[in-house]
């Protein structure tokens, strides 16, 4: 690796058929039509720097340089890219008996979730591959991401959301300044907006793993994660799960890491987490299938994973499956559940998305599926403050006594 250099990116390789495509090239899709991976020089990365050497370097997932894709410096945009703290929930351990439970608190990074991490890379690469306009398809918070890294970037933003869409995500990415329009459909109806512009527009199509950059964004959670338990992994990792993204680069990460020897064989069980109204990858975990069909009439309210198609479906169930875990679907009534109890018996403002994998843990806690022993790491994805919040609220009349035997009752009654 040269002095100007960060990367020891080799070249890209099609998830499916292994294929492989040129590095520092622009690239979409594979000719098979299925994600692209990025591969790296890991004997040569092993060489060249140690893990302990981390300590030295800011608390950035961009410490992980060697690990990731860009390859000039000035090409990295910050925005601010925190080590997201691990947050032990000791309240609901005791309430559940169980083992260790850690909240991975996602909600800290630029534009208040994890889609900053995806987004940082997939822009920085543009910027460094000399794209001038980009596109997406969004429930929310993704798009908020690509905005304001295109804003940093200066480069043009274009993104389509369901009608649906929480507002404030809505007014946040049209601030950023990303061109911003709502669709009569779901992700999957906007997703086919920018597929078919791409022409015409001259965009370049930034949906979720239709790009390949997004995938190493992602996975510095799983480098992340690895480091702050002392290079060692979790027993079990519950993960919301819609496009996939994050568990699919989590899982390359700990590949990467055991390659360059910095952890052992062990992997975590991973859990994809998905909601009643909207769970293709559990329907084809529970069919022994390695594709999931189209999900009709999707539904929830964590609007995070509500993604009825995945175009990593495969790469979701591979992981699943290899690492001995499972797929599992929570009802909505769970999720905003376990969102309240978590706010008020941990103090951690989950989003929907999180709270699914809390009401997932204590779901399959009874089943046995997770041992009341296990290390278990629960992914918030966003902070709660980007989702509407619903408590009992009394007004007070100053006109009047203060009534502090009704304070005390209306207390009671919470």
């Amino acid at each position: 690796m040269s002095i100007e250099t960060l990367t020891f990116t080799t070249h890209l390789e099609c998830s499916e058929t292994g294929k492989t495509y040129a590095a520092d090239t622009l690239h979409g899709l594979s000719d098979a039509g299925k994600p692209l991976l990025v591969r790296y020089d890991l004997d040569a990365l092993r060489k060249s720097v140690d893990r302990d050497a981390l300590s030295s370097r800011p608390p950035e997932f961009w410490r992980y340089r060697e690990f990731l894709p860009v390859r000039q410096r000035e090409n990295v945009i910050r925005l601010g890219e925190v080590m997201t703290p691990l947050l032990p929930a000791r309240n609901l351990q005791q309430k559940l008996s169980c083992g260790e439970i850690l909240i991975k608190d996602e909600g800290r990074l630029p534009t208040g979730s994890f889609k900053a991490r995806g987004l940082a890379l997939a822009v920085s690469m543009a910027r460094e591959l000399g794209v001038r306009r980009m596109a997406m398809p969004t429930n929310g918070n993704a798009g908020a991401a690509l905005a304001a890294y295109c804003a940093a970037a200066g480069i043009e933003s274009f993104v389509f959301c369901p009608e649906d869409t929480p507002r404030v995500n809505v007014d946040e990415i049209a601030f950023l300044g990303a061109h911003t329009f709502l669709v009569n459909g779901l992700i999957n109806a906007c997703g086919r907006i920018v597929g078919e512009g791409r022409e015409v527009m001259g965009w370049f199509d930034t949906s979720t793993l239709k790009e390949p950059y997004r995938i190493e964004g992602k996975k510095t959670m799983g480098l992340e994660l690895a480091e702050q338990l002392g290079w060692e992994v979790p027993d079990v990792i519950l993960y919301p799960t819609g496009g996939g993204t994050g568990l699919i680069g989590m899982w390359k990460a700990f590949a990467e890491l055991e390659a360059v020897g910095w952890i052992g064989s062990k992997r975590p069980r991973m859990v994809a987490v998905q909601a009643e109204g909207c769970a293709p990858i559990v329907k084809a975990y529970q069919d022994g299938s390695r594709h999931a069909e189209l999900w009709q009439d999707a539904h929830t309210v964590a609007a995070g994973i509500r993604v009825p198609v995945a175009l990593g479906d495969f790469l979701i169930l591979d992981a699943v499956r290899e690492s001995s875990g499972f797929a599992v679907a929570v009802s909505d009534a769970a999720i905003i559940a376990a969102q309240r109890q978590c706010a008020r018996e941990e103090g951690i403002l989950l989003c929907p998305e999180g709270a699914a994998t809390l009401a997932a843990l204590q779901q399959e806690l009874a089943s046995g599926r997770i041992q009341p022993d296990e290390r278990v790491v629960l992914f918030n994805c966003a902070t709660g403050l980007k989702y509407p919040l619903t408590g009992r609220v009394a007004s007070i009349d100053l006109k009047q006594p203060v009534d502090y035997r009704w304070i005390e009752s209306f207390s009671d009654r919470q």
